[in-house]
């Protein structure tokens, strides 16, 4: 059973400059929820309620909002707003949660080893805090149930058009079912044409504590950063690796276009939106269309 979570929180959001200079990239909001609290629900409706966030520098506004607001919760009980007082309830309730700072942004596999004393001899799993899936089934359940099976690490993959697998990292390996491969091997944006496959990683993964002495075995490689692609591959020596094509629709809230795709997805799903905005939409591209 996988009891604890590690959610990567640290990075400086360069990609989203100048929003990110003051706010952290995993506060962005998904129409008035952050990316994070997407996450962290994710980890909680995966069956996880003990959750470690690594953050870093500017990044309290995390803490504070996952923290209780005892001065808001009272405002809105005298109003008796009960609806926006149980979701604030909420969000200080969902998990117990944990912080520690990464010291220097030294990459992923760095920001991992921060973890080590918090899941001790444990598996665990890992949501990168920028990305958020949007699926029926959790995509961190979908890894544990696998995990329950396999009791081997096991990353999250999705299929990527060809011509786009130089922007990930992509994994090569044997079908060991639809949708689980063995991975043997893999590479760092490869060039088009050139990829083992079109399966990229998705930012979900159930690690065994095994990964720790990897990352420190691991030297600093793309960007001199300690990547955890790196470390997974020095853990392939001794345990095996799987990869899981994840059933969602994946959203990366660090990419500025992801990003504007995230909130069309995202308000289209939302009852009280869905109807006025796709009307909206609708007006929008047929006024491209006739231009």
């Amino acid at each position: 059973m996988i009891k604890k979570a590690v959610i990567p929180a640290a990075g400086l959001g360069t990609r989203f400059l100048p929003v990110t200079k003051a706010q952290p990239k995993e506060m962005l909001p998904i129409i008035d929820t952050p990316t994070i609290q997407y996450v962290v629900q994710e980890a909680v409706d995966s069956g996880i309620e003990d959750i470690l966030i690594i953050s870093g520098k500017g990044k309290r506004a995390i803490e504070d909002h996952f923290d209780r607001n005892w001065e808001l919760e009272a405002l809105l009980n005298e109003k008796e707003n009960k609806k926006l007082y149980n979701e604030m309830r909420h969000i200080g309730d969902m998990a117990d949660i944990h912080f520690i700072r990464q010291k220097e942004t030294n990459g992923l596999g760095d920001a991992i080893r921060y973890a080590r004393h918090h899941v001790g001899n444990e598996p665990f799993a890992v949501l990168l805090g920028d990305t958020v899936i949007d699926t029926v089934i959790p995509a961190t359940q979908q890894l544990i149930d696998i995990y329950e099976q396999y009791r081997q690490s096991i990353v999250a993959v999705e299929e990527v058009p060809p011509e786009k697998v130089s922007r990930y990292g992509i994994i090569s390996g044997k079908q060991v079912s639809d949708r689980l491969w063995q991975i043997d091997r893999m590479v760092e944006k490869p060039e088009v044409g050139k990829s083992p496959t079109n399966l990229a990683f998705a930012g979900r993964y159930i690690l065994t504590p095994g990964i720790f002495d990897a990352i420190d075995k691991t030297t600093r490689g793309k960007n001199n950063e300690i990547q955890l692609t790196d470390a997974m591959t020095l853990l392939m020596r001794h345990e095996s690796l799987f990869a899981y094509v994840a059933q969602g629709k994946r959203f990366d809230v660090g990419n500025k276009m992801d990003y504007l795709k995230t909130i069309v997805h995202y308000a289209i799903k939302r009852k009280e939106f869905a109807g006025e905005f796709k009307a909206f939409l609708k007006d929008i591209v047929g006024g491209i269309d006739e231009k």
